[in-house]
């Protein structure tokens, strides 16, 4: 199966929104995740909401992508993380 084409021109700024449970350390590791793939990610780029009962966190990071590649596996270390529900 040959990869199709990317429809994004890189490089370009690219928001990832993250969500999961509200608990101890839930921001700290998206953060960690998101620099494994995006060293040069800074904290101050990162949007955090609260959901409406305080349950959730929705967590929004706008990376420099540069590649496919790297939203891929960005992507993926995310989604197989417990501690995260959702990944767009």
């Amino acid at each position: 199966m040959t990869e199709q084409p990317s429809l994004i021109e890189y490089p370009c700024e690219f928001p990832i929104k993250i969500m999961g449970r509200a608990q101890k350390g839930f921001i700290q590791t998206v953060l960690n995740i998101v620099r494994n793939h995006a060293p040069d990610f800074e904290e101050t780029a990162l949007e955090v909401k609260t959901s409406k009962n305080g349950n959730y966190l929705s967590v929004t990071c706008t990376i420099c992508a540069i590649s496919r590649a790297q939203l891929d596996a960005l992507y993926q270390e995310l989604h197989d993380h417990p501690m995260i529900m959702l990944v767009f």
